[in-house]
């Protein structure tokens, strides 16, 4: 979604501290969740220019009315070296920002134009790698990220991340924030409405949360389903959200000979409900820092089978540590660390309240709010 022109901009008083964030994109993803949270609990506390630089602004959608809100076009294409880096340099000196927010690698253009508007004070957020660092990381990126993020303010989610920084990067440790990904665990819990469009079959209901990109790996979560159903496992699979992989993935399950157990639903708005209708999550992504879907299911009360990707160990309760597979493994060891869930409701349960305890004593979203206003605000 891209919103017209006359749409972009919601008034707010002036005198409010002016935050641009700047997005690889503004479609639905980690990133993009977090910031709606922090902007909707806080309201018009700041007024926020989004720079979307592929021109999406579907989370707009989660922004609450009160959030100060306008849509800035990026002066720069992608590619556009160091001419674009002087356009954004130019912008920068016109808007005079009281803050610049830039998001993971794809704002990097962003970083280095703000060397042409000194004074300008620069928090830099990582997420995690693309597909193309999922095996390791780029040198010439680490060579940017070092040189370039030195004397910004740099906030982490996950320690995975945080090593990075510091043994990768060497950014100095003073620069660095570590801010566990918090989450609404009133909105997202077990109990409550369990809406999902019906799954053809019986047996337990597995189901994943994601945007269907390469990374996310949904291929190794099929062809794992598929090894249980033909040992005579009951289960369905419901693969909740969409991306350009989705048409190859729906192909893949019918050529598996797994469609009619497997339900594509598309992206769902407000996902707590849909979380509700599972009986176990899986992630079966190559490459992930500290993954919202993962705090979700927890705080749903799910149990979770997953790739040991990032944080993803030291985010489960300690008794479901034991249903992780390798970071880059097999259908059949995604599929071993399903099975006992899929055959044991016992053991789901015991699991999925061990995850909800744990969600509730380490990840209530209003620490982590408070951590970033601090930072966001003038002097933070």
């Amino acid at each position: 979604m891209t919103l017209p022109p006359e749409t972009t901009a919601r008034p707010a008083p002036l005198r409010q501290p002016l935050l641009l964030h700047v997005f690889p994109t503004f479609a639905v993803g980690g990133a993009q969740v977090r910031f709606c949270a922090i902007a909707n609990r806080f309201g018009p506390r700041w007024r926020h220019a989004i720079v979307s630089l592929d021109g999406r602004a579907d989370s707009t959608a989660r922004l609450a009315a009160d959030v100060p809100l306008e849509m800035v076009p990026s002066p720069s294409a992608k590619g556009s070296g160091l001419r674009g880096v002087a356009r954004i340099g130019a912008l920068l000196r016109e808007m005079r920002p009281d803050a610049l927010v830039t998001s993971n690698w794809g704002s990097m253009d962003w970083v280095m134009a703000r060397l042409l508007a000194p004074g300008i004070p620069h928090i830099h957020t990582e997420d995690g790698f693309g597909p193309e660092e999922s095996a390791g990381q780029i040198p010439r990126r680490v060579l940017a990220r070092r040189l370039l993020l030195r004397r910004s303010t740099v906030v982490l989610p996950s320690e995975t991340l945080l090593r990075s920084a510091t043994g990768i990067w060497r950014l100095p440790a003073r620069r660095l924030h570590h801010i566990p990904n918090g989450l609404d665990l009133r909105r997202f819990r077990p109990d409550g409405p369990a809406i999902l469009p019906r799954v053809p079959g019986e047996g337990p209901l597995v189901g994943t949360v994601a945007a269907l990109r390469a990374e996310k790996n949904i291929a190794l979560l099929l062809r794992a389903a598929a090894l249980l159903l033909r040992e005579g496992a009951p289960l369905r699979l419901a693969v909740i959200g969409e991306g350009e992989e989705r048409p190859a993935l729906e192909a893949l399950a019918q050529d598996l000979g797994i469609g009619g157990s497997v339900l594509f639903t598309g992206a769902i708005p407000d996902p707590a409900a849909a979380y509700r209708a599972l009986d176990v999550f899986a992630l079966s992504s190559t490459t992930e820092q500290m993954p919202f879907s993962i705090l979700e299911a927890m705080a749903t009360g799910l149990p979770v089978a997953s790739t040991d990707v990032g944080d993803v160990r030291t985010m489960l309760a300690p008794p479901n540590r034991a249903h992780l597979s390798p970071a880059r493994g097999t259908e059949a060891e995604l599929a071993a660390a399903l099975r006992p869930l899929v055959g044991d409701a016992a053991l789901r349960e015991r699991l999925g309240a061990a995850n909800r305890a744990r969600a509730e004593e380490c990840y209530d979203e209003e620490t982590m709010f408070q951590a970033y206003a601090s930072l966001l605000d003038p002097g933070g």
